[in-house]
């Protein structure tokens, strides 16, 4: 027995209190992974060697291996806490420099980086103006808290169910008398600026199985909204652009004087009626209507302190001219539609949904009106559903991390939009990771090459939002392996003492 023995012991036992104190130390630490100190014996090499006749002399520590085991996930109040269950660490930028992480504790900073509690940018996919993902070299996420923008109505699907022994209606249609139609249906659209406006579809009987199809927007129906717009003429050499114009210079002029005021508005009031009239003409508007839009623009000019807005509004309530299908349904014998019976028309019907009063957006808005499913049975009249493809704008409301990894953004109108996705990295021998303190790790030649890719995809694991990876320190464990290290330390130290004394025992001997 040599000193050495016990020496080597007492440092193995040291080194496993230090391993286990800092096992315990960060049993509360988010994403920390608990070490185990590892030993080999140790013996001394000879030239001849000395066969199975050697004691040993000591112990030695092998490594401190790392347990990648997964911790519990413990859901949190902050959605941009982000847990990985399963294989994987977050891939984070700091200076430059990349490391690796399970602490999935993030903010935003003050450019809209997600970065963790260090300033270390997470990392993954960013997403185009679509929201398609441009998977490539990871980059740091930004969020972009930018309105979404815009989405002009392009298509209506209208489902319903049309009562194949419904009466026929005996009076022209009017949208606004319910017995001159057998159903309306209506759905929200939204003009290229995500101004909103209501599309109404009125069903009318013509005979077996035939239904004429005609469309208004917010209450008007659209030829009449189409001649009552004629007087919104983007041409600035148009007389109603020359008259507004006036009317604007004399309103806004300084001093104002209200007798100019007045007489431009006579004058704009003058050529709405002028450009009215004439698209109500070819509408086929008789005398009478002709001369109701006259008397209105007349009586509205000559009100003082109305605006041209006003004027326009008092010219359309007057307009009434003769309303035109937008197209018509034709059923078969077995209740579905029929694209022989409605031949040359084919669906889905071509609308254009005049724009006024005008709020800045195109004049026109073309939808796609189709009726895919709709039916004629001898079954109470019902709208089974209706969509439509476009929307207002939206304001970044909440945005959360998916299971793969996508940061989807949700907005005011009700509207979800891909921000950016999460990639992971995964290494072929993750105890081979350099740890650098702070929960991250940087890669090593022992550790492999990073393997970057999606969560849920290969060996990686998923992603939880709102939620964090405790520590996997088995503290009751650590505990047991502290009395243990301890008993260690003791008896090695009982072993010096025992050298001592018979070392002593030698040199007492005379």
């Amino acid at each position: 027995m040599s000193f050495q023995q016990g020496l080597s012991g007492l440092n193995g036992a040291a080194k496993s209190l230090d391993v286990i104190g800092n096992n315990i130390a960060n049993a509360s630490t988010v994403g920390f992974k608990g070490s185990q100190a590892q030993f080999a014996d140790v013996y001394a090499n000879s030239l001849n060697g000395a066969g199975g006749n050697q004691a040993g002399i000591g112990s030695k520590v092998s490594q401190i291996a790392q347990a990648f085991t997964q911790g519990n996930i413990e859901s949190s109040n902050n959605p941009l806490d982000i847990a990985i269950n399963g294989a994987g660490f977050f891939r984070i930028t700091l200076a430059g420099a990349t490391q690796y992480s399970r602490n999935g504790q993030f903010s935003l900073d003050k450019e809209g980086f997600m970065v963790n509690a260090q300033g270390a940018k997470l990392t993954g996919y960013s997403a185009g103006p679509t929201g398609s993902i441009l998977a490539g070299s990871p980059v740091p996420i930004q969020i972009n808290t930018a309105d979404l923008t815009p989405v002009a109505t392009s298509r209506v699907d209208t489902e319903l169910n049309l009562d194949s022994g419904s009466v026929i209606p005996t009076i022209a249609f009017n949208p606004a008398d319910p017995t001159s139609y057998n159903k309306q249906t209506s759905i929200d659209v939204y003009d290229s600026l995500g101004n909103p406006h209501v599309m109404s579809t009125f069903y009318v009987k013509n005979g077996p199985g035939d239904w004429k199809v005609y469309v208004a927007n917010d209450g008007t129906e659209i030829t009449n909204l189409k001649v009552a717009a004629a007087s919104q003429d983007s041409d600035p050499t148009a007389a109603t652009s020359v008259a507004r114009a006036a009317w604007l210079a004399a309103s806004t002029a300084v001093p104002k004087v209200q007798a100019d005021i007045n007489t431009a508005a006579v004058n704009y009031a003058d050529a709405a009626a002028d450009a009215v009239e004439a698209a109500a003409t070819a509408a086929g508007a008789t005398a009478a209507q002709i001369t109701a839009i006259r008397t209105a623009a007349t009586s509205s000019g000559a009100t003082v302190g109305n605006t041209p807005g006003q004027i326009d509004d008092d010219i359309a309530a007057a307009v009434s001219v003769p309303m035109v299908t937008a197209g018509f349904l034709r059923f078969d014998t077995s209740g579905a539609l029929s694209s022989a019976l409605m031949f040359p028309q084919v669906l889905p019907l071509d609308v254009k949904l005049p724009i006024f009063p005008p709020t800045g957006a195109q004049a026109l808005l073309q939808v796609d009106l189709g009726f895919t499913g709709s039916t004629q049975y001898g079954a109470a009249t019902s709208e089974k559903k209706s969509t439509q493809d476009g929307y207002t704008a939206g304001h970044l409301q909440r945005f959360s991390a998916g299971a793969d990894g996508i940061i989807l953004g949700q907005y005011s109108n009700g509207k979800s939009h891909p921000l950016g996705q999460i990639v992971l990295t995964n290494f072929g021998n993750p105890n081979g990771l350099s740890p650098l303190g702070n929960n991250a790790w940087a890669e090593s030649s022992a550790s492999g090459v990073p393997l970057v890719g999606t969560p849920n995809s290969g060996s990686l694991g998923v992603l939880q939002s709102s939620a964090v990876e405790n520590s996997n320190v088995d503290l009751t464990a650590e505990l047991v392996n502290m009395i243990t290290a301890q008993r260690v330390y003791q008896a090695n130290a009982q072993t010096i003492k025992t050298q001592d004394s018979v070392l002593q025992t030698l040199v007492n001997l005379r």
